[in-house]
């Protein structure tokens, strides 16, 4: 008799914890990174830096593609929502836009650079404003991380977008990409490398400093309809992982750049323009590459 009621106890107790346990809400972590050639009407430097005739209006635009992302991630269950600010100085935003409880991240040099934050407890990873890779011919403001010092990135003989990069920095914590906005250029690159995400197109690109353009409205309305359905589709998506070792390979438009890099050890000058730099995993390749795209000799005192 004692058994028995021992074992309707248990039972009891577990019951009363699988209640308990689906009653409360599940857990969804949302990184959202957030550059600003891709916000709808950007078309030159008149929007993209402080000495812009047009930048203070189109911070605002930018604010309020971001703020809609994460009204959205909010309505489709995000709990937690970090947003970097990864454009120009990092610090554009309006952060007095955003609700109270999301995290905002600012300014530079940061660890692991646009997407500075990102770890394993993250669920997705949204890219809004981005924009499409330096060689790419039909992209509005075209470039991969710096559109002054370099002409190539490639890693393992790929070809990559900030994009695709920043998704490999993603994939080492095993985080999958869900959703990007941009123009017409930008979505189907990344696409390409990374697979069919959610895609929020804010406008065609016409060339390099032209495009035909949504209204900011219409635009912070796409991203957000695209958020939702991308978080809705979370367990479709898989994390970008490239492959190691990893190779690096960069190439600048000036030669003296890959001359000086080339001193250090691990560093190859496969040409008078260009370096080789190999490694054992993401993070190790992008700690190279904050160095290689911020360090320069005016940071001295």
């Amino acid at each position: 008799m004692h058994a028995q009621r021992f074992v309707v106890v248990l039972l009891i107790l577990s019951l009363a914890a699988c209640l308990s346990s689906a009653q409360q809400p599940r857990k969804l972590k949302v990184y959202i990174s957030v550059d600003m050639e891709g916000v709808a009407g950007v078309v030159t430097d008149d929007q993209l830096g402080p000495g812009g005739f047009e930048y203070q209006r189109f911070r605002e635009f930018m604010t309020r593609e971001a703020v809609a992302a994460v009204t959205a991630a909010k309505e489709a269950g995000a709990t937690e929502i970090v947003v970097s600010d990864s454009h120009g100085n990092g610090e554009n935003l309006l952060i007095e836009q955003f609700p109270k409880d999301v995290r905002i991240i600012r300014s530079w040099p940061r660890r692991l650079s646009m997407m500075a934050g990102i770890d394993e407890t993250f669920d997705a990873v949204v890219f809004l404003a981005y924009h499409s890779s330096t060689n790419n011919k039909d992209g509005v403001r075209a470039h991969t991380f710096s559109s002054a010092r370099l002409s190539r990135v490639a890693l393992n003989g790929v070809e990559m977008t900030e994009g695709a990069w920043n998704a490999a920095i993603a994939g080492h914590f095993g985080v999958p990409v869900v959703m990007i906005s941009g123009d017409d250029a930008a979505i189907v690159e990344v696409r390409s490398l990374i697979g069919n995400i959610e895609a929020a197109e804010t406008k065609k690109s016409l060339g390099f400093h032209s495009a035909s353009t949504l209204t900011p409205q219409a635009s912070a309305d796409l991203i957000a309809d695209k958020v939702k359905s991308a978080l809705k589709r979370l367990r479709e998506f898989k994390p970008y992982k490239v492959q190691a070792p990893l190779t690096l390979d960069v190439s600048f438009k000036n030669y003296r750049p890959s001359e000086v890099l080339a001193y250090l050890k691990g560093v190859d000058r496969p040409d008078s323009h260009s370096i080789r730099y190999q490694a054992k995993s993401m993070l190790e390749i992008s700690d190279f590459m904050l160095v290689v795209t911020s360090y320069t000799i005016g940071l001295e005192p």
